[in-house]
């Protein structure tokens, strides 16, 4: 079969590798339909990402059609499936309290072990979802989305909340549309006047800040000095994240959605005086996955706007090369496999 596979930072291939041996019970062989490429992808074709052992075949934003059942599995043969990327062990405290989104061993398809940009792939039926009504492209884009989704029901805010998005790329964006789905007021927040400006036309989103001088006073303005009451950091820079803390309300909920390698610090007479709520949000759940698949069908999701582009998957390792150093006018690519 055919997989793109990235020998080493820099260097993607699309190489022949040997069919999927048959599924083990409880396992199911999907023919992989489309795979959407994923901030992580890049930074593993960059060599940026700190957990990874090469060579690695990327995708983790899946959709595919069931090819061939493993012993127990009753899904419909030729049925669409999302996929749920994260492989959890099931047993860890995490597991044992349903969290499988944070296991102690959790193993990530494209991260930890090889991943969906192939013709097939071996997946437990237990990470699988039904697509129902959704065509490929959309099933494939519910991953990414139920990152965010995740995120604002950690939060647990109420509706007619004043929310901050910082950091609009397609986890943000997500962020963001799952945040209006709830009923949030939403402010977006970002360095880039073309992603402020794309948020704003495409997606319907009013109230937008560039980063720069004056913003402080500029987001003061937006609450009337009160500050935010949910703030969601989806930035991946320390900065950012320290910069959040003096920007939420009194009795409000800061929610970490990016990762960073550095130590966050704040003033704690700031953290303490605002009884602040702070979250981490780690990938997402069944729960999550549904509520995605949900309100897209209620046609709450604007998907056409998000998919800016469709790859060949022929044309993968030219797409890599170029749009890992260059984002312009990109949100959500999408591969087309089968």
């Amino acid at each position: 079969m055919r997989a793109a596979v990235c020998l080493e930072p820099g260097k993607l291939v699309l190489d022949q590798r040997n069919t999927p041996a048959p599924p083990p019970p409880g396992w199911v062989t999907l023919e992989i339909a489309r795979v959407g490429i994923c901030g992580t992808d890049y930074h593993i074709f960059e060599g940026k990402h700190p957990f990874l052992a090469y060579p690695r075949v990327m995708g983790h934003e899946l959709s595919g059609r069931v090819a061939v059942l493993g012993e127990g599995v009753t899904l419909a043969p030729g049925s669409l499936q999302i996929v749920n990327p994260y492989l959890s062990c099931g047993t860890c405290v995490a597991c044992r309290k349903g969290k499988p989104n944070c296991c102690m061993q959790i193993q990530v398809l494209g991260v930890h072990a090889d991943g969906g940009m192939c013709d097939r792939l071996n997946v437990p039926a237990g990470n699988l979802y039904s697509a129902g009504d959704l065509t490929a492209r959309d099933a494939s884009m519910v991953e990414f989305l139920a990152i965010g989704a995740h995120a604002v029901r950690r939060a647990q805010p109420t509706a007619g909340d004043r929310a901050l998005v910082v950091g609009i790329g397609p986890i943000g964006l997500g962020a963001a549309i799952f945040a209006r789905i709830a009923g949030l007021e939403v402010t977006l927040l970002d360095s880039s006047e073309e992603r402020l400006a794309f948020a704003h036309d495409r997606l319907g989103f009013q109230s937008t800040a560039l980063v720069g001088p004056g913003v402080e006073d500029g987001l003061k303005r937006i609450t009337g000095g009160d500050g935010f009451d949910v703030i969601f950091d989806c930035t991946g820079f320390a900065g950012s994240i320290e910069a959040g803390f003096t920007r939420l309300a009194h009795g409000g909920t800061y929610v970490l959605v990016s990762v960073v390698k550095d130590t966050i610090s704040f003033a704690d007479p700031e953290f303490h005086k605002r009884e602040t709520t702070l979250v981490g949000s780690r990938n997402a759940t069944a729960v999550d996955f549904q509520h995605v698949v949900d309100s897209i069908s209620r046609g709450l999701v604007p998907l056409d706007a998000l998919a800016t582009h469709a790859v060949a998957f022929e044309d993968v390792p030219a797409f890599m090369a170029e749009r890992a150093h260059d984002k312009r006018g990109l949100i959500k690519a999408i591969i087309e496999i089968a």
